[in-house]
This record gives structure tokens, C-alpha cells and sequence, in this order.
């Protein structure tokens, strides 16, 4: 048994601290959600704060957007020309994703200061895609109506799941201790 840990230790240790680092994150993310809700910054601040900014990206793109908060559920409803296009829910809001990243990260951990900065600069650009995503979703669904399923199913997952990837092959190529080894 011990020769089986000493072969895969590398393997049981990433799996460790990918999985403890996720469960931890998403235990206080979802204590956030449950205690952090506020009528100020419907449904919940982060959220809030993607519609607000995804509305921005849509003006800047020439076109009017909007969002409201959803009356019957935690959601804000996302507007173009004053025409209603898409919810905005918690699972929008990037912040699910960031966690796997962080987790990837911390599982492949290099020297401190370097992996931290890291971790900041991915999390702003994974926070940043997605707002980007979603205004141009925004739009996307309104000057394309005829091709919703395929902007919402296929393109919209590959531009945030595609970021994270490119940021992990990054990391693992050029900075985690895996690679000087």
C-alpha cells in the first residue's frame, strides 16, 4: 500500500488539494449566496454587478442595454432596445469558474508570490470575459435571433471555458513547480 502511494503521491496530491480547495471555495460562496442577498443589490451583489457592467459593455457597443431585477426569481432580466433577451443568474456570474481555476491552480502550486499574482490575474480576466460574453450574447441574440441555441449552447461555454483552459495551459507550461521539476 505504501509503495502505491509513494508511485502515485504526486497524482493523490493534486487530487487533494483540487478537490479540498474547491469544496472550500464553493462552501463560502455558498455561504455568501445564502447570507449576502440584499433588495440594494439584487440577487446578490457579484451578480448584481455583472448585469450592471454587461449593460455598460452593450452601450459601448452602440445599442441600449438595460437590466431589471426579476420580479418572480433571483435573477436580472438583460435588455436591448428595450427588448427582453436573457436572464442574468448567480451561475452567470463568473465566479463558479474561478473557483475551478483557483482550485487548478493551487493544485499545481509554484512559489507563493508568483502563484497568487496568478490567481488575481486569472480571476480579473475570467471576470472580465464574462462580461464580455454576456453583452456580446446580448447582442448577439438580438441582431441573430435565428441562432440563439448555437450562441447560447456552444459559443458562450467555449469563450469562458476556453479562457480558463488557455490560463491552465499558461500556468502549467511556465510557472507551476511541476514544470522545473
Amino acid at each position: 500500500m505504501l509503495k502505491l502511494f509513494r508511485k502515485y503521491g504526486s497524482v493523490l496530491r493534486f487530487m487533494g488539494m483540487f478537490l479540498g480547495s474547491y469544496f472550500v471555495f464553493s462552501m463560502f460562496y455558498n455561504a455568501y449566496l445564502k447570507f449576502f442577498r440584499s433588495e440594494k443589490y439584487f440577487p446578490d451583489f457579484i451578480t448584481h454587478l455583472v448585469g450592471v457592467q454587461s449593460e455598460t459593455i452593450i452601450d459601448a457597443f452602440g445599442y441600449d442595454g438595460a437590466v431589471l431585477p426579476h420580479k418572480t426569481e433571483l435573477s436580472m432580466k438583460l435588455f436591448v432596445n428595450d427588448y427582453y433577451l436573457a436572464r442574468i443568474v448567480e451561475g452567470c456570474n463568473s465566479i463558479s469558474i474561478i473557483i475551478l481555476f483557483t482550485a487548478f491552480i493551487l493544485s499545481f502550486f509554484g512559489k507563493p508570490r508568483p502563484s497568487l499574482l496568478y490567481i488575481f490575474a486569472g480571476s480579473v480576466i475570467i471576470y472580465a470575459m464574462n462580461v464580455l460574453r454576456i453583452a456580446l450574447l446580448a447582442i448577439g441574440l438580438y441582431e441573430l435571433p435565428q441562432y440563439t441555441s448555437f450562441l447560447h449552447s456552444i459559443m458562450f461555454p467555449l469563450i469562458i471555458y476556453g479562457t480558463v483552459f488557455i490560463l491552465w495551459l499558461i500556468w502549467v507550461r511556465n510557472y507551476s513547480k511541476v514544470r522545473k521539476s
